[in-house]
């Protein structure tokens, strides 16, 4: 089954689904706030207009909004997260949701000062690199989830740097480590 059919469970701490063969699978836990935080101001350094590719518990979308930006638009495409993200920028004039996949409508996008991608069981996470050139404005800052536990990432992106960020995560299905390694972009 897909990622975008399976049933998902929300608390205050995470978002997870019960996968009938590997039990308990976390989409988010939120003690990825720091991550969050970080990878929200890196690619709200240059203000304007944000993109963030998938919405999550909306830990990043909080971390944009507090930075001063133009637009922020914001990708989504499990239907349970889209209502949620929907509720969430009610009241926000600056926030744009896109429903849908974001390699499949990418073509329809406008460019960006800062753009975070963070998805959960997106099958072109490794075609990110090819459509940020038509993405990015000059100097945009871009960043995404690290799900490596070095300085390397599965994209393939040139001229990489990375900010070593200590972290204590509960034992989890997703990243078990004592240091993610935030990617940063700049284009």
């Amino acid at each position: 089954m897909a990622y975008i059919d399976e049933t998902l469970i929300f608390t205050d701490t995470e978002i997870y689904f019960n996968h009938s063969e590997d039990g308990k699978q976390e989409v988010m836990m939120d003690w990825e706030d720091s991550i969050m935080q970080a990878s929200a101001n890196y690619v709200c350094e240059n203000g304007g207009d944000i993109l963030e590719i998938g919405f999550g518990m909306g830990i990043s979308a909080n971390y944009i909004q507090a930075n001063s930006i133009n637009s922020h638009t914001i990708i989504e495409n499990h239907p349970q997260v889209i209502e949620k993200a929907n509720l969430w920028a009610a009241d926000k004039p600056n926030v744009t949701i896109i429903e849908g996949d974001w390699y499949t409508i990418k073509d329809e996008l406008s460019t960006y000062d800062g753009i975070f991608y963070d998805t959960y069981g997106d099958e072109n996470y490794e075609n990110l690199k090819d459509p940020l050139d038509s993405l990015t404005n000059a100097g945009c800052k871009v960043t995404w989830w690290n799900s490596i536990n070095e300085e390397n990432n599965l994209m393939n992106i040139d001229d990489v740097t990375y900010e070593k960020i200590a972290i204590t995560p509960p034992s989890n299905s997703y990243f078990n480590y004592d240091f993610y390694y935030l990617p940063k972009k700049q284009y």
